[in-house]
């Protein structure tokens, strides 16, 4: 997972310059893109989570299996060597594969774990927190535009049946407030 510092630059200073804020526009060979997604789906990688980076293997999956151009999530939370990360997944100005029919205004995260079996640990859903609550103070989306991937397509659990969607979205309206 390459952050790219030239693009990650440019976004922090559009995303951070409030008195002439345009719309953010990278471009891509050609084409430019503006980025604003209107949502955030939550998934999980339905894998457990050990001390190598999995996220490589969702790659790898997601481009050889799946016949991709790269992984389909923006970001991903895992633990590597002990402590938990977010890794970027694909680039701010590529439209994510991780929500049919629903990639074009949204950005995908995805947290890697089972969440169907396993709890989430109270420093992976802290982590998750704090990432979301940036991204949508950034891209000022309401915290009621949080989603599960399972709010869109009822044949998945993402982000987990026992990941709290209702409980995690309260959470990051009260860490608003605090901020």
């Amino acid at each position: 997972m390459i952050l790219f510092k030239k693009i990650w630059n440019k976004f922090l200073r559009w995303a951070f310059n409030k008195k002439e804020q345009k719309p953010l526009v990278l471009s891509k060979g050609n084409k430019m893109r503006i980025i604003k997604p209107k949502f955030i789906i939550l998934h999980h990688s339905l894998t457990k989570d050990g001390k190598t980076v999995s996220a490589n293997a969702i790659r790898k999956y997601h481009t050889e299996v799946m016949g991709w151009d790269d992984v389909g999530y923006n970001s991903i939370s895992e633990l590597v060597n002990d402590e938990y990360e977010i890794l970027i997944g694909r680039m701010l100005n590529e439209q994510g594969a991780h929500c049919r029919g629903h990639n074009h205004n949204t950005y995908g995260h995805c947290i890697v774990g089972n969440y169907d079996k396993d709890e989430i640990s109270p420093e992976l859903w802290m982590l998750n927190l704090k990432w979301i609550r940036s991204l949508c103070d950034v891209f000022d989306i309401p915290e009621e535009n949080v989603l599960g991937h399972r709010e869109f397509d009822s044949s998945k659990t993402c982000p987990g049946e026992k990941f709290n969607l209702k409980g995690f979205r309260l959470e990051l309206k009260v860490l608003k407030t605090t901020q």
